[in-house]
């Protein structure tokens, strides 16, 4: 399909659009799959610093969606997400936003990671 990319040897998925944006939220929402999605920028070297973590991330949960997004490209889906600063972590279920982590602390993105997945396959079986 146009409109991504997927990075390679990646699960991480490059959103170069707001169409590409609404439409893998919508393929998400209606599969129940959970996204994790990273706002990074070229210039800002800790959201650079954690691409490589946020990649083994994605390696070690298949069942959730991970999202890249570039400030400066797709300056849309920012503004609409509210993002103030790189790197900025969003954990977001049917659309809507569940948790936010601003910052390059992998440790504490694991946690809330690994709290979401939780939350998200005990969501999934009510």
């Amino acid at each position: 399909m146009a409109g991504h990319q997927q990075l390679k040897e990646s699960r991480v998925v490059k959103v170069d659009s707001e169409e590409s944006w609404d439409f893998f939220f919508s393929q998400a929402t209606n599969q129940g799959c959970p996204v994790v999605v990273h706002f990074t920028a070229a210039w800002c070297i800790p959201s650079v610093a954690m691409t490589a973590f946020f990649e083994d991330l994605a390696l070690n949960y298949q069942d959730m969606l991970f999202l890249v997004v570039d400030v400066d490209e797709v300056k849309e889906v920012a503004s609409k997400m509210e993002i103030k600063a790189m790197p900025t972590f969003l954990l977001m279920r049917e659309g809507a936003q569940v948790d936010k982590l601003v910052g390059a602390n992998p440790d504490e993105i694991r946690k809330r990671t690994e709290a979401f997945i939780r939350s998200s396959r005990s969501h999934k079986m009510t």
